[in-house]
């Protein structure tokens, strides 16, 4: 078999696919933060423009390969709004993105759903009531944020954290809307130039490691109960958080 050429040097490439196999374990166990770590893990190497669209992609593969086994447990009453807010907040973060700094904005969201991980974690459990409001609300907010910096994904799990979907419908519900919500993203870069024939060369090269890390991921999930599904989720959004406030630093200086 042929191998498609490299994107990048080949050490940048392995750290990529290492980068991808971690991210995969993450997004087959807890349903989200595969293009929050693949794009804070290759920071060091790749520009945002270069790892992004492939990001998008990713998650978009990511997400059929577990459609199947998730399909049954999605939460579909979030799923439209959810959607509707997402579609037209997106346009008002990109807007923003284009008057205010970025570094600064991503390190307050960052520090924030940081900082509500832990508290969740120390045993803090706000009870949300399951109402239209707070879906469209949601949809809205990781919209939002998702234009701005990329980090919608990430409020769109902790709000829904804080309601009473147990962990299979939680996971389900969130695969279901970053599989959506990607070709959506995916499309705006398109239209910006930024898929080119390296977007598609990066979600090829990290496209298999991607696959056996979601494989791992599953497994864990599957062996998870539900009280260490929470506390790990928590955990994953933490860092996630972390991770966020020091890719904001380093663009920052």
């Amino acid at each position: 078999m042929i191998s498609p050429p490299l994107p990048a040097p080949l050490g940048y490439v392995a750290w990529g696919a290492g980068v991808a196999l971690f991210a995969g374990i993450v997004r087959g166990f807890a349903g989200f933060g595969l293009s929050a770590f693949i794009v804070a893990g290759t920071s060091l190497v790749l520009s945002p423009q270069q790892i992004v669209p492939a990001a998008m992609m990713l998650e978009i593969l990511a997400s059929l390969s577990l459609l199947r086994s998730v399909w049954r447990h999605v939460a579909w009453h979030w799923i439209g709004p959810l959607l509707a807010g997402y579609a037209v907040a997106v346009p008002l973060g990109v807007w923003c993105l284009a008057v205010l700094p970025e570094a600064p904005l991503r390190a307050a969201v960052s520090v924030v759903i940081f900082a509500a991980a832990l508290m969740m974690l120390r045993g803090w459990h706000p009870q949300w009531r399951d109402t239209i409001a707070l879906r469209l609300g949601t949809g809205m907010g990781s919209g939002f944020l998702s234009g701005l910096s990329s980090i919608g994904g990430m409020f769109a799990a902790t709000i829904l954290f804080t309601t009473s979907l147990p962990a299979a419908r939680f996971r389900a519900t969130l695969i279901i809307l970053f599989f959506l919500s990607a070709w959506y993203g995916l499309t705006w870069a398109g239209l910006q130039g930024l898929v080119t024939r390296d977007t598609t060369l990066w979600a090829a090269w990290l496209l298999v490691p991607m696959l056996i890390g979601i494989a791992i991921g599953r497994h864990f999930f599957a062996r998870s109960a539900e009280g260490q599904f929470r506390r790990k989720v928590l955990t994953v959004l933490a860092a996630v958080a972390a991770l966020g406030f020091m890719r904001a630093l380093v663009s920052f200086f």
